[in-house]
């Protein structure tokens, strides 16, 4: 057989970003193709086993298939950026520690998370008093509360809805998000509110408690692609949602 001749062509878009993602989680994906232009930039996922409930056992294990799930992704592909998308997995493994286990063979040091991205984002907004909204359980939202204290920030408050599941995080209802935002903001004076967890539906609900509570809300996801949308060059999508988003 005689093969036919071909051409080679550049790669698909300009930026590509790299995910590591919950075996678990549901959200995340769909979230980012809102965030981005998929026409503009690629977005390359990889799983990593995560167990089927949120305790520091099995976050923590999590650490041990972070650099094979990384080796997943496409070897022919530059990253302009690479995430590990979880807020309480950073807490636990550490973000230098993630850092250093998923950026090992990919050629970039331009690496984040949910957590650093949260609080890189917090800072850019000024806000000093953060209140936290997280699905976990004490033992997964201490170390959160704890990283953003170390951070520099006030956490006053926090409230959680105890799910240990993970598979049920993605199925609370986001209703039940913004009444937790509002009662958060009921309790103390805030700068900000921080909804934690890739796997929580927070895109359609930042906009309004942004324009009811008059503070800044941020989630994981939305604050993870503005972080990678930094340190990658990457535009972001013109009805991504907050005050983190518009320009």
């Amino acid at each position: 057989m005689t093969p036919f001749p071909y051409q080679l062509t550049g790669p698909i878009a300009e930026t590509a970003l790299g995910l590591i993602v919950l075996q678990a989680d549901e959200t995340i994906e769909q979230d980012f193709r809102r965030l981005f232009n998929v026409k503009q930039t690629l977005l390359y996922v990889s799983r990593v086993p995560s167990g089927d409930a949120l305790t520091p056992d099995t976050i923590g294990e999590m650490e041990h298939h972070l650099p094979r799930a990384a080796a997943l992704l496409p070897a022919s592909v530059r990253f302009d950026a690479l995430c590990y998308a979880c807020t309480s997995g950073t807490a636990l493994i550490g973000a230098a520690r993630v850092a250093q286990l998923i950026a090992r063979d990919q050629g970039t040091e331009r690496v984040t998370n949910p957590l650093s991205a949260a609080i890189a984002a917090l800072k850019a907004s000024g806000a000093r008093r953060v209140g936290i909204v997280s699905p976990y359980v004490a033992s997964v939202s201490g170390p959160i509360r704890a990283a953003f204290q170390d951070a520099g920030f006030d956490v006053p408050a926090t409230l959680s809805f105890g799910e240990e599941i993970e598979a049920r995080v993605a199925r609370i209802d986001p209703d039940s998000i913004s009444a937790a935002a509002r009662a958060l903001a009921r309790q103390t004076k805030l700068d900000a509110i921080f909804l934690s967890c890739t796997n929580l539906r927070t895109l359609d609900i930042i906009d309004p408690l942004e324009a009811e509570l008059g503070l800044a809300v941020l989630s994981s996801n939305q604050a993870l692609a503005w972080h990678m949308a930094q340190i990658a060059g990457a535009k972001l999508s013109p009805d991504a949602p907050g005050q983190l988003c518009r320009p």
